[in-house]
């Protein structure tokens, strides 16, 4: 049976991060994508000049739409602006306990703009994390949601990761990629304790929607009945091949997208596979 995932975040119209990157990685990864829009940015990968949020209602309706018509295997949660439009997914989604839901805290776009109202902060914290079978917060996400210095090494990365899991997640992945050095660890903590992911760096400024794509393959395998560890390690592994192929593509001047398919698209001579 294919398995139906929903995104609910914001759009990116260069196609390398938001809603087109989740469905171009649910596709990627064998299921069936769906998406409902929580705002629409105008951006490229040189920056974000625009946010016009989609209205909170409307965004419950797109959801509703979904649930009324479509068996839901698992929902990822990507950008949702500000306040209402946390409390209007909170509400939408919480008659539907037991789908697993990726909740992925966009909260500033990797030019540096704010993707999340500051009093969006405490109702995503408050409403949506209780929500979450997962938490995929980057170094400064992690600490924006404690309120804490970003961490700078393993130890408080771990230690931040069990402080967000006590509130309310089942489990959180801290992505280490902020981190100085040649790796890029990430660390699960959940119900079997802390779990580390081991990855090396990728040499490349193509990173843009590497958030957006980690969460939704992780989405994509929980769906497809992965258990957290082994949805981890498949997802990382996925996205590490989608950074290492991103120079196949000839997309902006900026912060290029990743080749979400490149298990499925022959390489470009000479390029990564």
């Amino acid at each position: 049976m294919i398995r139906n995932v929903l995104s609910i975040a914001g759009s990116d119209p260069s196609g390398g991060a938001g809603i087109q990157a989740d469905l171009k990685t649910f596709s990627a990864r064998g299921v069936y994508g769906m998406a409902a829009l929580t705002a629409l940015t105008a951006q490229n990968t040189q920056g974000v000049s625009g946010i016009h949020p989609v209205p909170p209602q409307f965004v419950a309706d797109q959801i509703s739409a979904i649930f009324a018509d479509v068996r839901v295997d698992a929902v990822k949660i990507g950008m949702i602006a500000n306040a209402a439009i946390a409390e209007a997914v909170a509400d939408a989604l919480a008659p539907h306990r037991g789908i697993p839901i990726v909740l992925d805290p966009v909260m500033i776009a990797k030019g540096g703009a704010a993707l999340l109202a500051a009093d969006a902060v405490d109702v995503l914290t408050r409403r949506l994390l209780p929500l979450a079978t997962l938490l995929t917060p980057n170094l400064p996400e992690a600490a924006a949601l404690l309120h804490e210095p970003v961490a700078e090494d393993r130890e408080a990365m771990a230690r931040q990761a069990q402080a967000l899991a006590k509130l309310g997640p089942l489990a959180v992945l801290i992505k280490g990629g902020h981190l100085d050095g040649d790796e890029s660890p990430d660390v699960l903590a959940g119900p079997e304790g802390l779990i580390w992911f081991e990855a090396n760096r990728v040499p490349t400024k193509n990173t843009h929607g590497t958030g957006c794509t980690l969460s939704s393959a992780l989405a994509a395998e929980i769906a497809k009945g992965a258990a957290l560890t082994e949805a981890v390690a498949t997802a990382k592994h996925y996205l590490a091949g989608a950074v290492a192929a991103a120079g196949t593509l000839s997309v902006g001047s900026g912060h290029g997208p990743v080749q979400h398919f490149h298990t499925l698209w022959p390489a470009t001579e000479g390029q990564p596979t």
